[in-house]
């Protein structure tokens, strides 16, 4: 397949660099109308128009657009069987994300639905949300596991998200973390530390074994597990290979971000209750705070301080959180919106967010992230000669054209 492309004519927006932005960094992009070109699905050309173009390439002339980088939605559990409805509309009633939890809803009713749902079933269901994705402009989307809790179930989720990244003209690539310790299955009840031990001597070096998972992340959270049994699973998943990655300080404030400091993790997610300190810790720490704006929406919590993270050096990721109970949702422009409009971010600083700083929060900022010589070429071109339009089209998608690895694989 040609994966030979050259847009011309285009307004080129995009951050710099091989590694994430950080604080007034995020606000600083390179801004000129010029050329793009894509051999054999990297960029191998970025700068002015030119006269002559060499042959065999496809070519888009996209005069009055903007030229993006592919959005990377950089924290997602799209791999799950069945929906929850119904707990959605409890919460709206008022029952708290952790008494779902409690009375056997929540994670451990997904739980049990992944464990029934059959390969085939999860991966067309994942096929799905990829096709969705794409049309919005996300090129690279981290999938996490996390609802099996045993053995089997686990590795199906992640050999799922393999197949399809196995895919030579998949749409999207997938990059895939283990989220054993997403909860406590029934079957350990009261036995977090054994199960912790089981994660770490069993799945673990299986998974390693087998390739199938780049990062480790674990719900650290009152009620959940605690930050001495988060240190435990991540410092032995650092010792062994994988990139770390933490559920921190979603519902209380509870030292997530001062460990993910103080591991020197990719990121630390959710962050709507992060203390000064945790903030402090992540950006002396070149910890990517993930932020999920859509997760606060649903769950009508205040929002994480973005603001005030950038403004104290942090970078900062903004990703989906797509789940089937806290935010069944992957909408990449509302995302965009409630990032701007609420949580204070500047269109570039939430460009920045969605696209290099993603990329740093999974450790592919060197390939992926910005359009830059020698990364791949993920692209997307919005139907629009500004970026403001996109929080501006407040829910509604401004994506005309996807690529991926040079490759027009969305065009409205």
């Amino acid at each position: 397949m040609n994966n030979n492309l050259i847009i011309t004519g285009a307004r080129i927006i995009t951050p710099i660099g091989r590694k994430a932005r950080k604080g007034k960094e995020m606000d600083q992009l390179f801004d000129e109308n010029g050329t793009i070109e894509i051999t054999d699905g990297k960029i191998t050309y970025v700068g002015p128009d030119r006269p002559v173009l060499p042959e065999g390439y496809k070519l888009i002339h996209a005069e009055g657009k903007v030229v993006l980088p592919g959005f990377v939605d950089s924290h997602t559990h799209l791999v799950f069987g069945g929906f929850r409805p119904d707990e959605f509309i409890w919460r709206i009633n008022g029952d708290t994300y952790m008494s779902i939890l409690q009375r056997g809803g929540g994670i451990l009713s997904t739980v049990k639905s992944t464990r029934k749902e059959s390969f085939g079933a999860l991966q067309k269901k994942t096929e799905g949300f990829i096709d969705i994705m794409s049309q919005m402009g996300v090129t690279t989307v981290e999938g996490k596991s996390g609802y099996g809790l045993d053995r089997d179930t686990e590795l199906k989720q992640l050999e799922v998200m393999q197949a399809i990244n196995l895919d030579k003209n998949r749409k999207v690539d997938i990059a895939t973390t283990f989220l054993g310790a997403h909860a406590t299955p029934v079957e350990y009840k009261g036995r977090e530390d054994e199960y912790i031990d089981f994660l770490i001597s069993e799945m673990l070096p299986l998974i390693k074994e087998r390739m199938l998972a780049e990062n480790c992340d674990i719900f650290c959270e009152d009620g959940v597990f605690t930050v001495a049994q988060s240190r435990k699973l991540l410092q032995a998943a650092k010792e062994m290979g994988f990139g770390v990655k933490i559920h921190a300080d979603e519902i209380v404030s509870f030292g997530g971000a001062e460990l993910a400091g103080e591991l020197k993790a990719l990121s630390a997610d959710h962050l709507l209750h992060a203390s000064d300190a945790g903030i402090e810790a992540m950006a002396a720490n070149n910890v990517v705070a993930t932020l999920l704006p859509l997760t606060a929406f649903t769950l009508r919590e205040p929002y994480a301080r973005g603001r005030e993270m950038i403004d104290k050096g942090c970078a900062v990721a903004l990703a989906t959180d797509l789940n089937p109970g806290s935010c069944c949702s992957g909408s990449i422009p509302l995302t965009f919106a409630l990032a701007c409009i609420y949580m204070h971010l500047t269109v570039n600083e939430a460009i920045t967010a969605m696209t290099l700083n993603g990329a740093a929060a999974i450790d592919r900022a060197d390939t992926i992230g910005s359009i830059e010589i020698g990364k791949y070429g993920d692209l997307v071109i919005l139907d629009s000669d500004t970026p403001n339009v996109l929080p501006y089209y407040t829910g509604m998608n401004s994506v005309e054209k996807t690529i991926k690895r040079g490759r027009v694989v969305y065009e409205r």
